[in-house]
């Protein structure tokens, strides 16, 4: 019994082009959505935090942002891990991406994430959803020492005790099932006393 997967039959002329892309991590948009049909996507997540002298958490950061619609939405610090790349870089890419240069995260000494999240484009599987395709993330929480400048899409980091954070409010404005996510990562590190 053959389990290997066969490779796509594309209709004549078709075929998809030979890339001569400088950083082959990086995919198409093309590519992205055929791939995002096909295959789970890895991600990887972060909850950044404050945290005291004593290692514990006194405010937690989430990003606030406009999504597709308009809508102002909370989420967080996210993103693909690329072919090639460790997930203890693609943290620190992301972070650096959605927090800025200073933010000075203190990446976690295991690459053992504080909760996993599978996301599904339709509801009712899991918690988690994501429109666009079934995705799995390692959601770590990660203290960050400076200042944090959201760049990209993010408006703003909004810093909050953890006790508002799990709050249904809250919860309610993190898109995709996020609020439930960001629970099980501060009852990972013992957040939610």
């Amino acid at each position: 019994m053959s389990v290997r997967t066969p490779d796509p039959d594309w209709p004549a002329g078709e075929e998809p082009e030979p890339r001569s892309n400088a950083n082959p991590g990086w995919l198409s948009d093309l590519e992205l959505a055929e791939i995002r049909g096909r295959l789970p996507l890895l991600y990887v997540e972060a909850v950044p935090v404050r945290v005291d002298g004593l290692g514990q958490v006194t405010e937690v950061g989430l990003l606030l942002r406009a999504n597709a619609v308009g809508e102002m939405t909370r989420t967080l610090v996210s993103g693909r891990v690329m072919y090639g790349e460790t997930v203890r870089d693609a943290l620190f890419r992301h972070l650096e991406k959605d927090l800025g240069p200073m933010a000075f995260p203190l990446l976690p000494a295991s690459p053992v994430p504080a909760a996993v999240a599978e996301y599904f484009p339709l509801p009712g599987i899991s918690p988690f959803t994501d429109e666009r395709q079934h995705a799995v993330s390692l959601v770590y929480v990660v203290p960050v020492t400076g200042t944090c400048e959201p760049r990209q899409d993010a408006l703003e980091v909004t810093w909050m005790s953890p006790a508002e954070v799990v709050t249904p409010s809250i919860g309610d404005e993190l898109e995709g099932g996020r609020g439930v996510l960001v629970k099980r990562a501060l009852a990972a590190v013992g957040a939610l006393g």
